[in-house]
C-alpha cells in the first residue's frame, strides 16, 4: 500500500463508549493509521456498539448493517459485543466481534485485516511492544478481574470480576513475543484457572483451528508456541488436574503457583476461599506421582482474624505433608474495604510476627529437603545474569523475582537469555549450584 491506511469509526452509545473510542482510535492514529470520513472511502470500518435498550441494539444492528454494505470489512465491539449472538445471526460476515473495553482485541483484530507498516528506523514503538522485563522473559496476562469474593481481598472492587481476552488474542500476543526473542512466557491474571468462565469458554479462530477460551485448551495451545510456559496464580479447581498431563508431556513447565493462604477448614472458611480444598493433599499426591518433576508454589497468610494454635499447627503439620517447593508467608493486616476486618479474634501482632517466625523455619527445613534431591541429576537452565566467573539462572522450578535461583559455572561465556543442560552438584535452603554439562 502506498498511503496510510484508512479506518472509517462509528461511535455509538453513552459517554463511557464514546471514551472507549478515543482510546481505540488514538492508539490505531499513533500506529500511522489515518481516519477516513466515509465507509466507502476506508480500508476497514470499526462499529462501537450500545446494548443497553433494545432500540439501542436496533441502531447498532442499522450502523453494522450499513458498514457492510458500504465497505464490507467490519469490526465490531461495545456493549452489544458482550452477547454476540444476535450480530453473527444478521452479520455473520463480520469480521471480529468484541466487548466493551476490549481495547486489545479490536486494535488486533484491525491489525489482522489490515496490518499497520512498521518502520524500525522511524517508529518508537516495536511490534512487540514496551516490555520492562528482561528481553527474554514476558508476563502474559490472559484476563482481568476476578469472581471471588475472599473476604481479605478487595481486588474484585478495585478490578471488577472476571474478564478473559479470546484465546487467539492471548496466542498472538504470545507469537509476538516469541518472535521479538521471549524464551519464557508466564502466564498471569488475578485467577488463572477460572479463565474463559465469563465468556463461556468460546470458541476463536486460530491458524486452521477453533480454539476454546479454557485453561486446558489454552496451556495446551501456548505450550506448542516453543517456548517455556509458567503458569501463575492458579485456584485449585477441580480441573486443573487435567493440566497435569501437560506438564508430564513437556508441553508446559511442571510448575504450578497456587494461592493456598491456609490449610485449616475453619480459617478457610473464614477466608471465603474458593474450590474444594479439603482433599488437596490427595490431589498433590496423584499431581506428583503422574508428574514427578512438579514444582509448587504458594502462599500462605498467618494471623487472620480468629486463626487459634491448633489451627496454625494443623498448618504446619500440612506443609511438613504437602513439602510445597516453594513458599511465601504474609503477616495478616487489614485493608480498608475487606470483610475480613470485621471477624472477630485479631490476633496480636507478636503472636502473628511468632507465627510467621516458626512456618519459615519449617519452610526452609522443607525447601532444603526437596533441592537436595536434585544434586545429581541434570537440569535445564535459563540463564538471567552472567558474571565474570558465575552465571545466575533459574530452572524449571524456578519463576523470576519469586523463587530461588541456579548458579553455575561453565568453560564457556553463558548468555543472557540462553538455556543450557547444567548438573546440580550442591544445594543450600533456597538455591542450587552447578557446571553446565550441555548447550
Amino acid at each position: 500500500m502506498d498511503r496510510a491506511p484508512r479506518i472509517s469509526f462509528t461511535s455509538l452509545g453513552c459517554p463511557k463508549a464514546l471514551v472507549d473510542s478515543e482510546r481505540i482510535i488514538t492508539r490505531l492514529r499513533a500506529e500511522g493509521y489515518e481516519l477516513a470520513r466515509k465507509h466507502d472511502g476506508a480500508d476497514i470500518v470499526i462499529v462501537n456498539t450500545c446494548g443497553f435498550l433494545d432500540s439501542a441494539k436496533q441502531e447498532s444492528l442499522s450502523a453494522i448493517g450499513e458498514a457492510m454494505a458500504e465497505n464490507g470489512k467490519v469490526i465490531v465491539t461495545g456493549c452489544m459485543g458482550a452477547e454476540p449472538e444476535q450480530i453473527e445471526q444478521a452479520y455473520p460476515g463480520v469480521l471480529s466481534i468484541t466487548g466493551p473495553q476490549q481495547y486489545e482485541s479490536v486494535l488486533d483484530a484491525v491489525h489482522r485485516a489490515l496490518p499497520p507498516a512498521h518502520n524500525p528506523h522511524l517508529d518508537l514503538v516495536p511490534p512487540q511492544g514496551i516490555k520492562l522485563t528482561p528481553r527474554h522473559y514476558a508476563y502474559l496476562k490472559i484476563s482481568e478481574g476476578c469472581n471471588n469474593r475472599c473476604s481479605f481481598c478487595i481486588i474484585p472492587k478495585l478490578r471488577g470480576d472476571l474478564v478473559s481476552r479470546p484465546a487467539n488474542d492471548v496466542l498472538r500476543e504470545a507469537e509476538r513475543l516469541i518472535s521479538a526473542g521471549v524464551k519464557e512466557l508466564l502466564v498471569i491474571s488475578q485467577d488463572t484457572s477460572a479463565y474463559g468462565v465469563d465468556l463461556k469458554y468460546a470458541e476463536s479462530p486460530w491458524k486452521d483451528r477453533q480454539v476454546r477460551a479454557k485453561f486446558l485448551d489454552l496451556a495446551r495451545e501456548l505450550g506448542e508456541l516453543g517456548a517455556w510456559v509458567r503458569l501463575q496464580y492458579v485456584y485449585p479447581y477441580p480441573h486443573v488436574d487435567e493440566v497435569i498431563g501437560l506438564m508430564a508431556d513437556g508441553k508446559v513447565l511442571p510448575y504450578l503457583d497456587i494461592p493456598f493462604q491456609h490449610a485449616s477448614p475453619d480459617v478457610l472458611k473464614a477466608m471465603k476461599r474458593p474450590a474444594a480444598q479439603d482433599k488437596t493433599l490427595e490431589r498433590i499426591k496423584r499431581w506428583r506421582e503422574a508428574c514427578p518433576d512438579l514444582a509448587l508454589r504458594s502462599t500462605f497468610i498467618v494471623g487472620f482474624p480468629g486463626e487459634t494454635d491448633s489451627d496454625f499447627a494443623y498448618l504446619l503439620d500440612w506443609l511438613d505433608e504437602a513439602e510445597i517447593d516453594r513458599v511465601g508467608c504474609f503477616k495478616y493486616e487489614p485493608v480498608a474495604g475487606a470483610t475480613s476486618n470485621a471477624l472477630p479474634g485479631a490476633v496480636p501482632d507478636e503472636v502473628k510476627q511468632e507465627r510467621y517466625n516458626a512456618l519459615m523455619a519449617r519452610q526452609q527445613k522443607i525447601s532444603a529437603r526437596r533441592l537436595k534431591r536434585k544434586v545429581g541429576t541434570r537440569q535445564q537452565i535459563i540463564i538471567d545474569e552472567v558474571g565474570p566467573t558465575v552465571a545466575r539462572g533459574r530452572s524449571k522450578a524456578d519463576a523470576p523475582e519469586i523463587d530461588g535461583a541456579v548458579y553455575l559455572s561453565s568453560r564457556r561465556p553463558l548468555r543472557v537469555g540462553e538455556i543450557v543442560t547444567a548438573k546440580i552438584e550442591r544445594t543450600d535452603a533456597y538455591d542450587l549450584h552447578g557446571g553446565v554439562a550441555g548447550f
